[in-house]
């Protein structure tokens, strides 16, 4: 089977091609990623045409197609959920519904220290959850939420244990790192810092071989908090009314 794959959940716009059987290693038939200065609207449409085009891939080709549905950028989730959900009814195919933060994770697959993707999520907090990795699976300790860095950090110092800080919040609040982690750390290197496609590819495989699939109609992003202008119309109105 193939899998496209797309993320842009943040600063980075990726999308990669993977091939082979559900819950298997498979292999990335194609990757693009880039982090410089143009909107997703400008790049991931383009980014996929070309992976595309060097497969020899159409969209009637994809046997499903993992999007990382946040949490993220609010412009950034609707952009590339939109466009998941087209090649995807263009496709026939299901939408797999890859979390931000645990995708993110993966980029550390295999790891035997705890792993903090930490999104900036702005307003002194960031997106953040705690995972591990045991026998190849991805575990869960604590489930993706918006809090501050510092109540983070204090959930990180109780555990005693090793860990690696990943994502661009983890470089916007590495000072605060420096002086508040009391236990060992450790921050990814860049090449492994941000949001990748590839890795939404692979956990997407896991996810639809374990059947965790939804229809392209019923696919919308996870926010975990409301937006700006949410927040400022509920300081202007009675939304109750």
């Amino acid at each position: 089977m193939k899998i496209l794959a797309i993320d842009s959940s943040g600063l980075v716009a990726s999308a990669a091609i993977w091939e082979g059987n559900p819950g298997e290693r498979g292999c990335i038939l194609a990757v693009s990623s880039t982090d410089y200065k143009k909107t997703h609207s400008q790049t991931l449409l383009p980014m996929i045409d070309s992976i595309c085009k060097e497969t020899s891939c159409e969209a009637k080709d994809f046997d499903a197609v993992a999007i990382s549905a946040g949490p993220g950028s609010f412009t950034g989730l609707r952009i590339g959920s939109a466009t998941a959900k087209a090649i995807a009814m263009a496709a026939e195919a299901p939408v797999i519904e890859v979390p931000t933060l645990s995708g993110l994770a993966f980029n550390l697959w295999g790891s035997g220290s705890y792993v903090c993707p930490m999104m900036d999520a702005r307003r002194d907090q960031v997106y953040t959850a705690l995972y591990s990795f045991k026998s190849g699976k991805l575990i869960t300790h604590i489930e993706g939420e918006a809090v501050s860095v510092d109540e983070m950090i204090d959930r990180i110092n109780s555990l005693g244990k090793e860990v690696i800080f990943l994502g661009d919040g983890a470089d916007a609040y590495r000072q605060i790192l420096e002086s508040k982690v009391t236990v060992p750390y450790l921050l990814a290197p860049a090449h492994l810092n941000r949001q990748s496609a590839a890795s939404v590819a692979v956990l997407g495989s896991v996810l639809f071989a374990e059947g965790k699939t939804v229809n392209a109609d019923d696919h919308s992003p996870t926010y975990l908090r409301v937006s700006q202008a949410e927040r400022e119309g509920a300081k202007n109105f009675d939304l109750r009314k």
